[in-house]
């Protein structure tokens, strides 16, 4: 009902209710349309992660510092005079998801293209990206293969020989001269990272007592913690993702191996922590963010990250934040939506100021960045040292 038609019911029963009838008249003319305020069309940016699937935990916490990034750009006027806005898919932990993920975002008008966490997918993501000539900045996948792929590829964390290297050398610092290596195989993450450490930890003058092999999924590791434990380990590399390094772990305990685990970005989960429990105590990875760390810079994020959403913030949210940031700066240096501009944008970017180091991509877009060392104790990580790029 309209409220014309409704104010001449209410006369005309106020009427029959005086004994008369309403004057004949013409009909109510209609109310004129409320002007209307032009929409204006958002910068669209994909955004590709695992929010399902066995590495659900790295999405979320992407998600969130996405999230909190896109928020803070559009309340200081967006992008272009746009809002900024997600085109979001969920890639299922799947590796053929990933692979088609930058067709249907750029179909759906991204940009430039975000994504994904683990390197196997990314690396399946960028092949596609590059195929198309859309740019495509991962947050947190550290294989080299990834940026390899080409021109528009870039990331906005170390990469693995960094962060081996940076194992090794602390392993060295511990006193550790005998090395066992558990990797995953067939995951380009885990094979690299074991081959940067290996090779660090031998020129520090350690001895490799060990090298063990599981496959993604697996549920048990008796036969290859029969072997370690047999060489007599001082520390055990463990290259993997957060669900297989809690089970193996904590079966390692359960069989007396009590040796210190060393590992990558990829323990970064609290579902890491809650699967190992008091098990991963004495235990170290390497990382990209802590809120520990002495910073202040980071203290204006930290502080809005756990009023939204009641916890510090872990490293994929700190990078994920990075990377929407630096591929919104290079949009507006771009000054337009053209994706060949925007990837040279990036690649012309100086010492973006990011949460987790200065992000300057190299020939290889590869940007030069710190690690920080975190020791798990208690059910949570706390920050340990930083190791500064070579």
């Amino acid at each position: 009902m309209t409220a014309l038609r409704g104010i001449w019911l209410v006369c005309a029963f106020a009427a029959v209710l005086a004994g008369c009838k309403p004057a004949p008249g013409p009909a109510p003319a209609p109310a004129p349309a409320p002007a209307q305020t032009p929409s204006v069309p958002p910068v669209k940016v994909g955004l590709f992660l695992p929010l399902s699937g066995p590495q659900w935990s790295f999405g979320r916490d992407a998600l969130r510092g996405a999230e909190l990034a896109r928020d803070e750009i559009n309340a200081a006027g967006g992008l272009l005079g746009r809002p900024v806005e997600f085109v979001l898919l969920d890639t299922r932990s799947d590796l053929k998801t990933a692979g088609a993920a930058p067709g249907e975002l750029a179909a759906a008008g991204a940009v430039a293209l975000i994504g994904e966490i683990a390197s196997p997918r990314s690396v399946e993501a960028a092949r596609a990206a590059q195929a198309l000539g859309k740019p495509m900045v991962t947050p947190a996948s550290t294989h080299q293969d990834v940026t390899a792929v080409g021109d528009f590829v870039f990331r906005a964390c170390y990469a693995d020989p960094f962060q081996g290297t940076a194992m090794a050398d602390f392993a060295s610092s511990i006193q550790a001269a005998r090395a066992a290596i558990i990797r995953e195989q067939g995951n380009p993450y885990s094979e690299g990272l074991a081959d940067s450490f290996r090779a660090r930890f031998l020129a520090n003058g350690g001895t490799v007592v060990a090298e063990e092999i599981f496959r993604a999924g697996d549920l048990t590791f008796a036969r290859q913690l029969e072997a370690v434990r047999a060489a007599k380990p001082d520390v055990i590399f463990l290259p993997s993702y957060y669900v297989e390094a809690a089970l193996l772990i904590r079966e390692a305990r359960q069989m007396g191996i009590d040796a210190p685990f060393l590992g990558g970005d990829g323990w970064d989960s609290e579902e890491f922590l809650r699967v190992a429990g008091a098990a991963a105590d004495n235990c170290y990875s390497a990382n990209h963010f802590s809120s520990d760390a002495p910073r202040t810079a980071n203290a204006a994020f930290i502080a809005a990250f756990q009023t939204r959403f009641g916890e510090p913030p872990p490293p994929l949210a700190a990078l994920t934040y990075d990377t929407v940031r630096l591929v919104a700066d290079a949009v507006g240096r771009a000054g337009s939506e053209d994706a060949a501009a925007i990837k040279d944008a990036l690649a012309s970017t100086s010492a973006f100021p990011g949460l987790t180091g200065p992000i300057t991509p190299g020939p290889d877009r590869n940007p030069g960045k710190p690690a920080v060392i975190l020791r798990v104790q208690d059910g949570k990580f706390s920050y340990l040292e930083t190791v500064e790029p070579h």
